[in-house]
């Protein structure tokens, strides 16, 4: 696929993905969301990226949804629906990206080099790790647009910094600092303008540094869905099977043999063909 609103590009086994509209501020269109899922599918089958860098390029992270479309409805919604609306044609664009950034096998750091409102925050709460510039503009606005949040934010959201604060921030939808975003807990640090994408970086070395890429593939899924069971033998069942398939399967292998010979250990499973082909035993929604 030939990229317009992104742009791709990998070194040291990170994969950069650049929000790339600076003159409208990397505004969301639905062209940067079929690219968005395009990036996630081939990084999914490449077992050369280890971990995925999210930023934008110029002095935004992303203003939100692009509100100048030549024709049809600005959110895609152009076929029109009866009394009964059909999912599959109505399905917000948003959301299409949250979920598969939520089943991505990789890790996803966003690295919010300037404001970020609407879908431009949104978008960042099914990555795993958000590294914010100081002072950056930040905003669930969709309240003060007649609209309600998407992106399965309200699944999110409340996740992440629970409910009394992602009350203030949805219902009020007002714009706030990046500081107070860390303070409620939304980001993992804050860093400088220019420095925003050295940190994200930073992290992802860490991420890479002496770990197995499938045990991370698992766990992040396991942290992911886990706290939903009702029940902590939900999770105990989910435990039970990946410690066993990991261990005698996978790169679990070689990783308790090479510490008690006092070695590095070898991980080459690959996250691309390795992992269950029926992996995550958790009940699927209808939608992907």
């Amino acid at each position: 696929m030939h990229y317009q609103d992104i742009q791709y590009q990998v070194a040291d086994r990170i994969l950069t993905i650049t929000l790339s509209r600076p003159e409208r501020m990397n505004a969301w269109t639905l062209r940067m969301k079929d690219e968005m899922l395009d990036a996630l599918a081939r990084a999914n089958a490449d077992d050369d990226i280890r971990v995925i860098v999210v930023t934008g390029e110029g002095k935004a992270f992303c203003a939100g949804m692009e509100l100048v479309r030549p024709e049809g409805n600005i959110f895609g919604y152009d076929i029109p629906q009866g009394d009964t609306l059909n999912i599959d044609e109505i399905r917000d664009s948003g959301g299409e990206l949250s979920l598969a950034l939520f089943q991505s096998r990789k890790p996803v750091i966003a690295a919010i080099n300037g404001a970020a409102v609407g879908i431009g925050i949104t978008m960042t709460l099914p990555m795993d790790f958000r590294i914010a510039a100081e002072g950056a503009k930040i905003g669930f606005v969709f309240t003060q647009r007649g609209v309600v949040p998407e992106a399965a934010s309200s699944w999110f959201l409340p996740r992440l910094i629970g409910m009394q604060k992602a009350m203030e921030w949805v219902l009020t939808g007002e714009i706030f600092p990046a500081e107070e975003g860390l303070e409620a807990g939304l980001f993992h640090s804050l860093a400088p303008r220019g420095e925003v994408l050295e940190a994200a970086y930073a992290l992802a070395r860490r991420l890479m540094h002496k770990t197995s890429a499938v045990s991370q593939a698992l766990a992040r899924q396991m942290l992911w869905r886990n706290p939903s069971f009702d029940h902590p033998m939900h999770a105990h069942a989910v435990d039970s099977r990946l410690m066993y398939l990991s261990s005698e399967r996978l790169d679990g292998r070689d990783g308790f043999k090479a510490f008690l010979e006092k070695r590095e250990p070898v991980f080459d499973g690959k996250v691309s063909s390795d992992i269950p082909a029926d992996f995550p035993w958790w009940p699927e929604p209808p939608l992907r």
